[in-house]
Formats: C-alpha cells, sequence, structure tokens
C-alpha cells in the first residue's frame, strides 16, 4: 500500500512496484515524459483548467474557450485548418491535442501568441506541409502518422533548445534529413517506420537520443536493424516485429560490444515462436543489456526440452509481459526450472497463465519477484529457503485462497519487505499465522476476508491494505499493530469509523466507499494520531454524533481528503445531498446536560418569576376568592334559580371592619334607615340567611343591593372579609355596568398601610370620588344629605322585606 502525493491509497501493480524498486528504477525511464504529461494534466483537471471537446464532431476550433485554460483537448474531430486567432487569446495554453483530424498544413507560427505552449500532438492527422516557426518552450512534438512522405523537419527545428520529445513517421528515409537533430538534445525520439517504403542501406545515421523507440517496417525487406548503430542512447524500445525480424534483431544485439550505452531494451508486439523468444532471451541475457522488457507476444508452445544457458549476464532485471506460455503438448518443469533459477536480481512474468513456479534450486538473487495475473495457488514456494534475499513479491491477480499458507510461505523469506496478495481469493480460516519478521507492507486489498483478518497478520506490519473486502468493523481482540502507520479499509462494510485501540500510531486512514452513517467515541478516544483521512463516499447520518466528525476539519488537526465534495448527508431525508460542510445543529440541541440545565434554569426562573409576581399582586388570594365566588354562584343558581332575577330590594349594602362596627350600627344605619323607610340598608348580621355560606350571603346581598357602601379605615383594610366584598362589589361595577361603588372614608388610611392585593382599592380611591366623615358636627348634615342622594331611588315594594 502506498501513498501518492494527493495521500490516496494506489493499487500497486508491476510497475508500480518496478518504480519503487532502485533496482528496476530504469524499467520506465523511456516513458517519464509521458507519464509527466499526464500527470500535469491531472493536475490541471483537478484546478479546472482543462477543456475537453474531444470526439465532438467539431470542424473548427471554438471561439469561447475560457482564456486561463492551460490544458485544450481537440483530437478525434474533423478539424482541417488552424488559424492565429484561434489560439491568439489563450495566453496561458501549455498542453494542445490535436491528433486524429483532418489538419494538411501546420504552420507553427499559429502559436506566436502561445508562450507557454509545451506539448503539442498533431499525430494520426493528414499532414503534407509543415512551415518552421521556433517555439522556444516546445518540450513535446508528435508529427507521427501523417500522411507527408518526405521529412518535414527544417533548420529552424535546431532553435527549439528545450524540445525533448519529437515523434516522427516516415515514408522514404535519408540520412540527411536528420541533420537538423544533431543540434538537439532530445530525451526521447520515436520514428513509426511501420510505412517505410524507400530506404538504402547506410541512411539510418546515428541518432544521440536518450530513448529511441522503433515502430519497425513492415516491409520485412528493408533491413533497417542493421544499420542501427547507438552512441548515446541508453534505452531502446522496438515494436511491431515480425518473426523475418528475428535475425536481425539477434545481428544488432550481438553487436553490442562491451563499450555500448544501451542499458534498456523493450520488445513490444513481437512475432515469433518458442525457439524465436529463447534466442532473443539468450542474446539479450549475453549482451551489455541491463533491463530487457518483453511484451505482447502471440501464446507460445513450451517444448519439453529446452536450452538456455545460464551463463553469467549483465542482466539485473527481466520483464516478460502478456505472453501466454501454453502446455497442452508438453511439461511445464524445464520452464519453471529456467526461470527459477535464473541469477538476476528481478523477474516479472505476468499475464502468462503460468499455474506454478518453483522454489530456486539453490541460493537465488532474487530481491524482487512479480508474477501477478496468472493462475497460482497456495502450493507456490511452500517452504522454499532459497529466496533470503527477496524484498518485493507481488502475487496480485492469481488463485491463492487460504491466507494462513501465505503467511507460512514468507517465514523463510529472511528479507521479505513488501507483499502484494491483492485480486486474489484469500479468505482467513482462524488458524495460525507466521508471517516473516520483516514484512513492513502488505496488501491483501480486493478478496474475500473478513475482520477476522486482523488476527492474522504481520506484527510489524507499517503499511496494510484491506481496501475491497467483507469487514464490517475492526475487533477488539487483535493482535497488537504497533508499527502500523497506514491503513486501507476503503470499498468495505463498515458501518462507523473503527477504533484504534490496537494501532495507536496510526497516521493515515482510508474508510472512503464503505456504509459509514456516524462517529464512534473510540475512534476520537483512540485514534490521536491520524492526521490524514480519507473518508468520503458513505452515507453519512447527519445528526448530533456528526458534529465532533465534522469539526475535525475546522479545527485542522486531520486533513480530511477530498473535503468538502465527497462527504454528503444521506440521511435523514431532508438533509439528503447537503454537504456536511453546511450541516449545522445547535449545541444546545446536542448536548443533552447543557439542555437540561437550560431547561433547568428558565425553570427555576420562571417559577420565581410567577411567584413574586403572586406575591406582589397576591394571585393566590384572587384565586381562592374567584373559586369561592364560582362556587358560591354555582350553587345560587342550581338551588334557586328565581333568586337570578334582576330585581333589587336594597339600597345598600354595606360593608365594614368589625372594628368600626359601632359607627356603623348607632350612626351610619340609624341615619339613612328613618321611619319612613324610604332607604332599605342590607346589614350582614341581619340580612345574611343562615344555612347559605358567607361568600353566597355576601354574593346575593350585593346583587340585590343598588349601591354598595364600603366604610374605609385602616381595620378594613385588615379585614379579609372586607376584600372579598369590595372584589365582589368590583366584579359587579364591571359586569353590570353601572355605577354601584361608594367610598366613605371614616379614618385616613396611610397608603403604606394598604397591603398590596388592596391594588383595586388604590385605584378606586385614586379615580373615584369619596365621601369623608367630617369630624365637625356642622358639617355632618351635608354629609348624610349627599349620601342619601347617592343612594335614593324606587323600589318595588316586595313582601320578603319584613322577613329580611
Amino acid at each position: 500500500m502506498k501513498v501518492t502525493n494527493s495521500h490516496q491509497f494506489k493499487q500497486p501493480t508491476c510497475t508500480m512496484a518496478e518504480r519503487r524498486s532502485s533496482i528496476t528504477n530504469n524499467f520506465l525511464s523511456a516513458f517519464i515524459l509521458t507519464i509527466t504529461f499526464w500527470t500535469n494534466i491531472q493536475s490541471s483537471m483537478e484546478h479546472g483548467l482543462t477543456t475537453d471537446y474531444s470526439g465532438r464532431y467539431l470542424v473548427a476550433i471554438p471561439n469561447n474557450i475560457p482564456a486561463h485554460r492551460t490544458v485544450l483537448d481537440l483530437s478525434h474531430n474533423n478539424i482541417s485548418e488552424l488559424q492565429i486567432s484561434d489560439f491568439r487569446s489563450l495566453s496561458k495554453l501549455q498542453t494542445l491535442l490535436l491528433s486524429y483530424n483532418l489538419i494538411r498544413v501546420l504552420n507553427l507560427s499559429v502559436f506566436q501568441y502561445n508562450k507557454d505552449l509545451q506539448h503539442l500532438d498533431v499525430s494520426h492527422n493528414n499532414l503534407q506541409t509543415l512551415s518552421c516557426y521556433p517555439i522556444s518552450s516546445l518540450r513535446h512534438l508528435d508529427l507521427s502518422y501523417n500522411n507527408y512522405a518526405a521529412m518535414l523537419l527544417c533548420t529552424k527545428f535546431g532553435k527549439m533548445l528545450n524540445l525533448e520529445y519529437l515523434g516522427l513517421s516516415i515514408r522514404r528515409m535519408q540520412k540527411s534529413d536528420f541533420s537538423v537533430l544533431a543540434h538537439l538534445q532530445l530525451d526521447t525520439l520515436f520514428l513509426g517506420l511501420e510505412d517505410l517504403s524507400e530506404y538504402s542501406s547506410g541512411n539510418l545515421p546515428v541518432f544521440n537520443a536518450k530513448s529511441l523507440q522503433i515502430a519497425l517496417p513492415q516491409n520485412t525487406d528493408l533491413h533497417v536493424l542493421l544499420d542501427l548503430e547507438l552512441s548515446a542512447t541508453k534505452r531502446l524500445q522496438l515494436s511491431k516485429i515480425q518473426e523475418k525480424h528475428i535475425n536481425d534483431l539477434r545481428t544488432f544485439l550481438s553487436n553490442l560490444n562491451k563499450h555500448s550505452t544501451l542499458r534498456n531494451l523493450t520488445l513490444n508486439n513481437m512475432q515469433c515462436n518458442w525457439d524465436g523468444f529463447i534466442d532473443i532471451l539468450q542474446s539479450v541475457w549475453e549482451s551489455t543489456t541491463e533491463y530487457f522488457v518483453i511484451s505482447n507476444v502471440p501464446p507460445l508452445e513450451v517444448p519439453n526440452t529446452m536450452h538456455f544457458n545460464q551463463t553469467a549476464t549483465s542482466i539485473k532485471a527481466l520483464a516478460i509481459k502478456q505472453i501466454p506460455f501454453t502446455t497442452f503438448l508438453s511439461a511445464p518443469t524445464n520452464m519453471y526450472e529456467m526461470f527459477a533459477n535464473m541469477n538476476i536480481a528481478a523477474l516479472t512474468i505476468s499475464d502468462a497463465g503460468l499455474i506454478h513456479m518453483l522454489c530456486p534450486s539453490k541460493f537465488s538473487n532474487f530481491t524482487y519477484l512479480c508474477f501477478s495475473n496468472n493462475s497460482l495457488t497456495d502450493t507456490v514456494f511452500k517452504k522454499c529457503n532459497n529466496l533470503t534475499l527477496l524484498e518485493t513479491l507481488i502475487l496480485q491477480s492469481n488463485q491463492f485462497k487460504d491466507l494462513t499458507e501465505v503467511s507460512l510461505m514468507t517465514t523463510l523469506m529472511n528479507s521479505l519487505k513488501y507483499l502484494d496478495m491483492s485480486k486474489n481469493l484469500l479468505w482467513y480460516n482462524g488458524n495460525k499465522c507466521e508471517w516473516g519478521e520483516n514484512v513492513v507492507k502488505l496488501n491483501l486489498s480486493s478478496n474475500v476476508l473478513s475482520e477476522s483478518v486482523f488476527r492474522c497478520l504481520p506484527v510489524n506490519i507499517q503499511m496494510l491494505d484491506l481496501q475491497d473486502n467483507q469487514i464490517s468493523s475492526v475487533p477488539m481482540e487483535i493482535i497488537e499493530l504497533n508499527y502500523l502507520e497506514e491503513l486501507n479499509l476503503a470499498s468495505n462494510k463498515l458501518t462507523a469509523l473503527p477504533g484504534c485501540g490496537h494501532f495507536r500510531g496510526l497516521k493515515l486512514l482510508n474508510i472512503e466507499n464503505n456504509s459509514v452513517l456516524s462517529q464512534s467515541s473510540e475512534f476520537f478516544q483512540s485514534c490521536q494520531n491520524i492526521n490524514i483521512l480519507k473518508g468520503g463516499h458513505n452515507p453519512f447520518m447527519c445528526s448530533c454524533e456528526l458534529r465532533r466528525f465534522i469539526n475535525l476539519e475546522k479545527q485542522g488537526s486531520i486533513e480530511l481528503i477530498g473535503w468538502p465534495d465527497f462527504y454528503v448527508c444521506e440521511y435523514p431525508h431532508h438533509l439528503k445531498g447537503t454537504l456536511l460542510r453546511d450541516f449545522h445543529v445547535s449545541e444546545l440541541v446536542c448536548n443533552v446536560k447543557l439542555l437540561i440545565t437550560v431547561v433547568l434554569i428558565i425553570t427555576v426562573v420562571f417559577l420565581l418569576a410567577v411567584s413574586f409576581v403572586c406575591i406582589y399582586f397576591d394571585i393566590p388570594w384572587y384565586l381562592k376568592t374567584m373559586w369561592h365566588w364560582s362556587q358560591a354562584k354555582h350553587r345560587i343558581w342550581k338551588s334557586k334559580p328565581e333568586d337570578m332575577l334582576d330585581s333589587i330590594q336594597f339600597h345598600a349594602f354595606i360593608s365594614y371592619s368589625e372594628h368600626d362596627s359601632d359607627w356603623v350600627k348607632n350612626v351610619l344605619i340609624p341615619n339613612l334607615e328613618k321611619e319612613d323607610t324610604s332607604i332599605r340598608i342590607c346589614q350582614h348580621e341581619r340580612n345574611f340567611i343562615a344555612g347559605k355560606s358567607i361568600v353566597e350571603n355576601i354574593i346575593d346581598c350585593i346583587e340585590k343591593s343598588y349601591k354598595s357602601i364600603f366604610v374605609l379605615s385602616p381595620n378594613f383594610v385588615q379585614s379579609d372579609w372586607c376584600h372579598y366584598e369590595l372584589y365582589f362589589a368590583h366584579h359587579k361595577l364591571f359586569s353590570g355596568n353601572a355605577d354601584s361603588l361608594i367610598l366613605i372614608l371614616l379614618e385616613p388610611i396611610p397608603s403604606y398601610v394598604i397591603p398590596s392585593r388592596y391594588h383595586k382599592l388604590k385605584a378606586l380611591m385614586a379615580k373615584r370620588t369619596y365621601l369623608e366623615w367630617p369630624k365637625e358636627k356642622s358639617k355632618h348634615g351635608l354629609f348624610w344629605a349627599n349620601l342619601r342622594a347617592a343612594i335614593q331611588i324606587e323600589l318595588p315594594l316586595s313582601d320578603e322585606i319584613n322577613e329580611l
């Protein structure tokens, strides 16, 4: 498992492993420019600087291309002509792809305003004319597979000193055609000679490009290889090799002397039989070549006997790719022995149909082995003790099944550091696992492993890839992986973030494409050292539990790869499609303790406020009074509904304190009730009906009285019953919309003496005129006259008056 510069896990292949290995580092050096080019394109795409118009059936360059674009892909269209105006506004353009169009004439001056242009591909067009214009910034120019007969190069090409890659296709070849190349320090020169029709011996010059790629002519009578001389070339790639080319190729290889600079040789798309294959392999074996790749050969029938001389060789790495070895008519044992006993450092045999591989019969120098995309099984390298120098073993895409057997295979490989068992059928049966003590990188992706795999891992593992398996959780009982730094659990069945209790040194975790809904407290408690997390493409449940995970990016403690685009809410339904970055929920809603605390505080404050209001305004007393009043009204209506008539029987009801009863009985009542009985007074002592409650009697008397007289004094405000009577009389004042209250101030009442519950009395005394009992006798007559006038009214006679 390897992390790229963008911190993304990649599936290691034989090619990638070769790039990591110091021994095979030169295998892909011929493709450095191509890799760099596509890397730049990918980087530009990630930053939104690429415009792709490929395959649109365009006949002209679009005129609406944004000016800041750096990569423009116009390949696979029907464009036939280029104008300066097409590219004049694209001052930032670096890469232009025009392959597979119908361009006939190319004048490089159309790019005179594109000062940053580095990569130009006009291959597979109908070019017949090329007008030279030196583009000093150009590094990659591909003119191959066009319709020109003679070489289109001109002297001005020699001024493009930054040119590193040049692709050409030639029909007629003369040595003078390449004179301009002598001034260029090319890294790679590609010559497409498939359609070469005219060639004379000696017309092939000596190329000084570091890497030379030649597609050999299909006319086998043209012996180009016999004239091929290499002086500065270190890497040679020959493709489209027909069977009749084999002799020329063998001659070319035999002519390579010990002073040759050639170190990397690649033969691609070669037509031959087994004997031709062995002859070429033997020739390269005996040459000065150090890195040899042979690929894309039709199936080869392996004979029962073979002759291959395992002499000392300069080869350090051999790669045999996409060459199926068939054994329908033979036993492949000799072939296995030949490959197993090669005294070289690195061997790759991929896509060859191998069903087995033998252990070397003696101590081997192999440090790198790759047998990917074959049919190898668990029986490979059992008890193999001659691979003690092996550091990298890639067995990707085979038929391995038992993880225990795989672990036992590594026990005698004392130097093994990296093992790739991806894309097999591996599962763990629970048996004891024994791994090589130096295995630190292990790729078990794309198998059928469950969470039990954590009980069968190398104890010193540092990088572990378990992508695309059947893992639903990380068990609590697993071996301690104290050195594990990178863990890939992408594309499994995880439903929550895993804990790191058994690998607390973990720094990089990939859980992308799982079923993770929420976080787990164990993750935050045990995964303190993680600084890179790739967790996108999961169906997140956007709830309170996810807030801590969302805060990881804000706090900067963990770098979330793909944030925010790949982190989207899936549940609940109304939040589906919402970016986690845009999901917000209050701390109060999520923190139960805080919520309870706030509710308790609000409740306490509310109760205190209610208590204060109740105490200040004597609300309990009013509630009690309303209860008594409603109960009394209900009983009166229920027992004597006829008493609810509107008839008035008394001129006035007198409310007073018992402490003022002497003045009321001896002064007030006698002066109001004369012998003519013109005024009838309702007094509780003589008019309350026995058997009724006091409240019922008060209500009954107030409703049967035209006026209610209140004798006010400090004693009055101290009486609860006086308060009741005042409350009910005030209620009648509003319900009846009548001026039925008469206030007599018997003695002055200081405001501080009046209790808070008598706020209605305060309001009445402030707003209404009251009669004040004069101390001077001379004013008594006027007092009685005013009082009698206030209550004087004609009342109907009643038979019950005397009884009351």
